[in-house]
């Protein structure tokens, strides 16, 4: 190669950086067939650099080498520190983007889950199938964009594309009972998605307050039922679960909002203990509601 070199120093190191940037679009935005696009792109900017020869040059009789080509120790450490910092920056930068506009995209969806789950619970049912049909909409919406592309933060998740397919279905599956069965049917059924986000979220290392609201959910619905049924032995039972929970959630965030559902929480076996059973589903209700207003801004 020592005959046909005709890059200088300052061509090969701008092909490096070259290199490094469509390296990371290629990692960290693209997918399908720019995916392959920029990842050959970027390597032969490499290896272009790596031989000191461009082919694009010869036809063009184009040539920057030069025997003595010299950079300066300065602007050579310059361009050293560059290439480190727009690999260090543009690796940091496309993680926290990417990770945000996939919650931005996620959250949209959520919030037409959430807003369904909501209003099926409390047996609305014009609101339910209007929720719904936003659901469905958001959600094909979601399911369309990273069915295809994954973004940094779930790359590495080889059940994400699975749990996608799942949801996509159950999702579906509930048109009728939506809207024409019984809606507290239709909650319990919504219900077995939730699971399946919380997962997700956890493999992936999301907001923790989100998956701890997530975890205290189940074992609130414990209580809850506990406190229906008026079953003592179950209901403390409940508690100690629901208590440990609402701790992982108190260490995330610990506003008025979350105390609200502590002092709900700890009312409810305040009662159990003192046999004022008559009481007991009203104030697991209004558990269930303080939590609510938390999870719909927050979940």
């Amino acid at each position: 190669m020592k005959d046909i070199k005709n890059l200088s120093i300052l061509d090969r190191l701008l092909r490096i950086i070259i290199s490094e940037i469509l390296f990371i679009v290629w990692y960290f935005w693209v997918w399908w067939i720019l995916e392959i696009i920029f990842l050959v792109l970027s390597f032969i900017a490499l290896f272009t650099a790596v031989i000191w020869f461009c082919p694009l040059y010869i036809p063009f009789k184009f040539n920057t080498f030069k025997k003595n080509n010299k950079l300066s120790k300065t602007i050579t450490v310059f361009l050293i520190i560059l290439i480190i910092s727009l690999l260090s920056a543009g690796s940091y930068y496309s993680v926290f983007f990417s990770k945000k506009i996939f919650l931005e995209d996620y959250n949209v969806m959520n919030n037409y889950y959430k807003q369904t789950l909501f209003n099926t619970w409390k047996d609305n049912r014009n609101e339910s199938i209007a929720n719904y049909d936003l659901l469905v909409i958001n959600y094909n919406n979601f399911y369309n964009k990273y069915s295809n592309y994954k973004p940094y933060v779930v790359k590495c998740d080889s059940l994400f594309e699975s749990d996608l397919i799942t949801i996509d279905l159950k999702i579906k599956e509930l048109k009728d009972e939506v809207y024409t069965w019984d809606l507290q049917k239709s909650h319990l059924s919504l219900e077995t998605i939730r699971p399946i986000f919380q997962e997700l979220l956890k493999r992936n290392n999301f907001s923790m307050l989100a998956v701890s609201l997530v975890d205290f959910h189940d074992v609130m619905e414990k209580v809850i039922d506990a406190s229906d049924t008026k079953d003592i032995t179950l209901l403390n039972t409940a508690y100690l679960e629901a208590d440990e929970k609402l701790k992982a959630v108190e260490v995330e965030a610990n506003d008025e909002e979350i105390k609200a559902i502590r002092n709900s929480l700890e009312e409810v076996k305040s009662l159990a203990d003192n046999w004022e059973l008559d009481k007991l589903s009203d104030k697991a209700q209004e558990l269930k509601t303080n939590f609510v207003k938390v999870y719909l801004k927050r979940g």
